[in-house]
This record gives C-alpha cells, sequence and structure tokens, in this order.
C-alpha cells in the first residue's frame, strides 16, 4: 500500500490564493460544487481518472451533513432487513473497502453489544441472531476478512456487564456482540480524501461560494475577499447536499434531522478516560426503541472519553440551516430510551452537546403520502437538470466513494476520462496495519493521522508548547491545530475547532480551546 506524500497534498492559505488565480481564464474538465463527503470524493475520483479538477465550498470541508454523522461505516445489516438488498451489499463491500485499502487508519472495528433484556423477547433475540449471522455472510461475501471484523456471538451475562457496566442487571440474560466500522472522525475522512484529491492535481477550494451554476461553469464569489468570477468547466457535478436544490432545477429532497447526544464515558458507568477500551465503555450498545422492533438507539463511545448517543429521525421541513440545533424533545426521547437500558439514567444536566444533521434524502413522491422520513430509501441518485448540472443526492457516509465514482462516471465518456481508481486508492496517511504500528508516535495520533502522526509530532521540536493539550482535560495537542493550518486547509478558529478537530461538540471545552486556536493561526 502507498499512499501519496504531504507536500503534495497540504492545503493553505496561501494554495488556495494561487489556484483560485489560475482558474481565471482556464477551462478545467470538471467544476464540483460542496466539499463533503461526496464532494471531495467526486473530486479525488476525477483527479484520479487524469482529469483537471476544481472543487469549491462556500464554507469549509465537512461543514454540512458530512461531519454530523454517527461516525459509523456501517455494513448495510439494517437494509438487509428491510429488503434492500442492494444497498446493504454496497454498504459492506464501501465497508470494506475503507477499511482494508483507502483508510485502515482512520476506520477500525467497533463491537457492539445488544443487551437481552426484557425489552427484547426470545423471539426477537433469535431473529436478531439470525440477522447478525446473514451481516457475517455478507461480510464475507463483500471479501472483508474475519481478522478486520470478527464473527458475531452470543455472550453470557457476566460478559456483556464486563463490556457495558452501566447496564441494568435486573433481567439481563446476557447479550449478543457484533462487529462493525467506525471512522475516528466523520470531518478527517473528508479532510483527508480532499487532501488526497489535491495530491493528484485537483484545485480544492474552501470559502468559495456558487452563487449561479450552469452546464457550462458557474459563478462564483470569494467568500475572503467578496470578489466575483466565473470559473469555466466542460462539465459540473452539483454536490451541495441537502442545499443541491437551491443549485439545480428537478432536485426534490426531503431532509430529515439526526440528532445525537454527547455525555462524557463515566455517565455511563464506565470509569473517565480514552475510549473505547480501558477507561472508557469498551463496546457500542444497540438499545432497543420500545414499540418498533427494528429501531435501536446507539451509543458509540469515541477516542476522547466522549461517548454519542443517537439518533433520532425527524423531517425537517422549511428553511435548510448552515447548523442544524437539535430540539429539546429529541433530546428527551433519547435519554428516555438511554434510560431504559441503564441501571443509573443518564439526567439531563449531564448532557455536555449535542448536535444534529439533516439527512439529504429523495423525495419518493410514489408512497402515496408523506409518511416518515425513516420509511425512506437511503439510495443516491444522479440526476441531470435541463442545462446539464449533473446533481448527485442521497447516499450515506459509508457509500460516499462509490457515490462519487457514480457522479464522475456521469461525465467520464464525455471527457474520455479512463475508469474509476478510487476503490484501491489509499488515502493520505493510509498504510497496512503492521506499517501502522510501526509509526514513531503516540497511538492517538496515529489513528487519527496515520503515516503523518510522526511528522504532526516532530512539530514539537519547533516549539515543544505544541506538545501540551490545547486545554485541561482534552486530548488535542497544539501541534494538531498547527498542522491543520499549514497542511489541512484550516483557515479561521471554526475550522480548527468544529471539522479539523470535534473540541467545539462541548460549549465549554470550545470556549477553553479558543486562545490555543486564535494561536496556531499566527504559526
Amino acid at each position: 500500500m502507498t499512499t501519496t506524500g504531504t507536500g503534495s497534498a497540504s492545503l493553505n492559505r496561501e494554495r488556495r490564493a494561487r489556484e483560485l488565480a489560475e482558474l481565471d481564464g482556464l477551462r478545467v474538465d470538471v467544476l464540483i460544487v460542496g466539499l463533503g463527503a461526496t464532494g471531495a470524493g467526486a473530486a479525488l475520483d476525477a483527479a484520479a481518472r487524469g482529469l483537471s479538477v476544481a472543487a469549491i465550498d462556500a464554507c469549509d470541508l465537512a461543514f454540512g451533513t458530512s461531519r454530523w454523522s454517527s461516525k459509523l461505516i456501517h455494513g448495510g445489516l439494517r437494509y438487509l432487513a428491510s429488503g434492500q438488498l442492494g444497498i446493504a451489499r454496497e454498504s459492506a463491500v464501501e465497508r470494506g473497502v475503507l477499511m482494508e485499502r483507502t483508510a485502515p487508519h482512520l476506520v477500525r472495528a467497533l463491537p457492539f453489544v445488544l443487551p437481552l433484556t426484557p425489552l427484547v423477547p426470545p423471539s426477537q433475540a433469535a431473529v436478531t441472531r439470525a440477522g447478525l449471522a446473514a451481516g457475517d455472510l455478507l461480510r464475507r461475501a463483500a471479501g472483508t476478512g474475519r481478522d478486520t471484523l470478527p464473527r458475531a456471538r452470543r455472550l453470557s451475562r457476566a460478559e456483556t456487564l464486563l463490556l457495558a457496566p452501566g447496564l441494568r442487571s435486573h433481567g439481563l440474560r446476557g447479550g449478543l456482540l457484533s462487529w462493525d466500522g467506525q471512522v475516528c472522525d466523520d470531518a478527517r475522512l473528508v479532510t483527508a480524501t480532499a487532501r488526497t484529491a489535491a495530491a493528484h492535481g485537483a484545485r480544492v477550494l474552501t470559502r468559495c461560494r456558487a452563487l449561479s451554476l450552469a452546464g457550462d461553469g458557474a459563478r462564483v464569489r470569494d467568500e475572503l475577499t467578496g470578489e466575483e468570477l466565473t470559473i469555466r468547466a466542460r462539465s459540473v457535478i452539483n454536490a451541495a447536499g441537502v442545499w443541491a436544490g437551491r443549485l439545480a432545477e428537478g432536485v426534490r429532497l426531503r431532509p430529515s434531522r439526526g440528532t445525537h447526544l454527547v455525555l462524557r464515558a463515566e455517565s455511563l458507568g464506565g470509569a473517565a478516560g480514552p475510549g473505547p477500551g480501558p477507561g472508557g465503555p469498551a463496546a457500542g450498545l444497540y438499545v432497543p426503541v420500545p414499540g418498533e422492533p427494528n429501531r435501536f438507539l446507539l451509543v458509540l463511545p469515541q477516542d476522547d472519553g466522549r461517548v454519542y448517543v443517537g439518533l433520532t429521525d425527524e423531517p425537517a421541513d422549511g428553511p435548510i440551516p448552515d447548523v442544524p440545533e437539535p430540539t429539546e424533545g429529541e433530546i428527551g426521547f433519547l435519554l428516555d430510551v438511554l434510560g431504559s437500558a441503564l441501571d443509573v439514567p443518564v439526567r439531563r444536566d449531564q448532557v455536555i452537546g449535542a448536535f444534529a444533521g439533516l439527512r439529504p434524502l429523495l423525495d419518493d413522491d410514489r408512497r402515496g403520502g408523506p409518511g416518515r422520513t425513516s420509511d425512506l430509501s437511503r439510495r443516491h441518485a444522479v440526476h441531470t437538470s435541463p442545462d446539464g448540472v449533473i446533481t448527485v443526492v442521497g447516499g450515506k457516509l459509508t457509500t460516499y466513494r462509490r457515490v462519487a465514482q457514480d457522479a464522475v462516471d456521469a461525465v467520464a465518456d464525455a471527457l474520455g476520462a479512463s475508469a474509476c481508481r478510487t476503490g484501491r486508492l489509499p488515502l493520505v496517511g493510509a498504510a497496512d496495519r503492521r506499517a501502522l504500528s510501526a509509526v514513531d508516535a503516540p497511538r492517538r495520533l496515529v489513528r487519527r493521522y496515520g503515516t503523518e502522526a510522526a511528522a504532526v509530532a516532530a512539530l514539537g521540536r519547533e516549539d515543544p508548547a505544541l506538545l501540551e493539550p490545547v486545554a485541561p482535560g482534552l486530548p488535542v495537542t497544539g501541534a494538531e491545530l498547527v498542522w491543520a493550518v499549514r497542511h489541512e486547509g484550516a483557515i479561521d478558529e471554526a475550522d480548527l475547532l468544529d471539522r479539523r478537530t470535534r473540541i467545539g461538540l462541548v460549549t465549554a471545552d470550545r470556549a477553553a480551546a479558543l486562545p490555543a486556536a486564535a494561536r496556531a493561526l499566527t504559526y
């Protein structure tokens, strides 16, 4: 496995200004609007096929839905249960691609426990075990090795409580253990994809807003200077997610809001400290939603001692905000369901943060009524407007690479492009497990930066203070913030705290780290 060098993949203010100026009078093969997972993936796909690419976003990398996910790279078991076999298989294949080829430094296996409580009668447990067995068959059919994702199995009551000590023990019959993929940070996956695209020659330009689109280009505004310019292109791909309908005709979306809570690990009965593993929850949890046999609450341990709990699926009608806000009703619902499985329920004042994202679901009016957003398909679609703009909508974080491939395939023949290469193209920092284990850097950095972790840590030779946490109790160091400014395209404090790191998910942590972020911008 080989990967691109840091220098060619570096995004920063200087490169942005130079490449934006180069677009004056230039005609690129592909203009991509939107730098979430799909847009960054399309930029990499097109550039890797030898096409000239400009990829723009009105705000920042991973500014929209891509940073608000559950951080799961899942194998499609839910879709298998609902008969969506194509989406299930696609998810399983793409999970394997990320875990074994393109991003093994960012995506790893996470164990999950479904506790067999009185809320899970034996009949439902039997159906779930059959489903997990089918999921293992799906894993094998996708070519993902058992050393990457172990088989599901039954747990004893004692084993279940060892993995999830905060569970209510009364009536607990044991548990079902399964495995899925977890990305260390969805925004980091987008950043790595965008940087890999840049290493292949794509011009990746944040703070560049599309004012209007046509099949031969776009009128855009540099949000840093206010200057407007026209980007000419042979083809245009609209990957603006929930905002795609603003830029293209005939695109009908019905967004739904998914909300997560942010908790400290100790709130769930584990000791304080980074998890998963010692010092935090040892596994994720599936908690049944009462009255809905095939719906579960997810409890998701993170590396930084936080735990995410989600998620909701509520219609998000009306204007689309830049940053969606969870409602108190959704927070209460998540706490109630979580409390049904715990010995000591989590209180509202123990919720240290909450976040919500909008799913760009296709509006399928063939169902004969509004229905529920949870019933809408997670499939993606590629739409061509009368003026030739290609719009890609729908899909999931797990399948972003395949969604991007389909979008670029729509223009590839006309541009004389080669076949897609991204299924075997490692992202920046990627290496096999043996090589990653040999990187001379703290394990936490290796899990976030892969082979670049040593270079991040080496910034401490420049200024030893950069090796210190940016605020008490936080694992993020000043070196990570400086690295983000020099190599990951961070322009302001929000880029650093809300997207290159996830410090900003907790308001108090964000305030504490703000001075360090301001200093990092001066390096």
